[in-house]
């Protein structure tokens, strides 16, 4: 595919926009937010580079380039994926984005499988034959974008904030997306366990404004 298309296709998939309904889920973040660990931006931006470096969104990346490279397992990395899930919500959130990423990826790559949403996303770009290095660096950029926009929502933090987050990510995003380039199924595991609490947690917060 061509530089240019493969461009654009990343910013259609990976945008906050895309109909994914990613805006519903907050990752346990909600949870950190009410219990006052993350009360403002320089917290929210300690909390996704966690995430990023050692947490979910590092799996999420690994199971990433796993169903890039190897489509002919995206019924056992799917396993994998559900397994890595530490709370049910987690589980619920990424089978929901990985069937909403599907039918929404159905004009540019009919026929995918609802599988949970790293491996779904992962095995459309590979379908798509956009460079995986590429598509980790939007993945991530999305993942980080989505947690940024809940930190703006319920702590709440003013756009200025959420530009400047974004900014400060980009090194460890550039890096997560390298890493993940070369990753096997021995690099996955994570140990971010404050958010994976706060995930459990979530399951019973009353009232809350995000699904997960």
């Amino acid at each position: 595919m061509r530089t240019e298309v493969a461009q654009l296709r990343l910013l259609t998939w990976f945008s906050p926009a895309f109909p994914t309904g990613a805006f519903g889920y907050s990752h346990g973040l909600e949870t950190a937010i009410r219990e006052g660990k993350v009360s403002v931006a320089e917290r929210l931006e300690a909390w996704i580079e966690g995430l990023l470096e050692y947490g979910s969104g590092w799996t999420d990346a690994v199971l990433f380039a796993l169903a890039w490279g190897e489509p002919a397992r995206l019924g056992e990395i799917a396993e994998l994926a559900e397994a890595l899930c530490p709370s049910l919500e987690r589980r619920k959130e990424t089978l929901a984005l990985g069937a909403a990423f599907a039918s929404a990826v159905k004009p540019w790559a009919s026929g995918l499988s609802p599988l949970p949403y790293p491996v779904t996303a992962g095995a459309a770009c590979a379908a798509a034959d956009i460079p995986l290095e590429a598509a980790l660096r939007a993945f991530l950029h999305g993942f980080a974008a989505n947690l940024v926009s809940v930190g703006v929502r319920a702590i709440p933090i003013g756009q200025s904030d959420a530009v400047a987050i974004l900014a400060a990510l980009e090194p460890l995003i550039l890096a997560t997306a390298a890493r993940a380039y070369v990753a096997s199924d021995d690099d996955l595991g994570a140990c971010a366990l404050v958010s994976d609490i706060a995930a459990m947690r979530h399951e019973i917060l009353q009232p809350r404004l995000f699904i997960s």
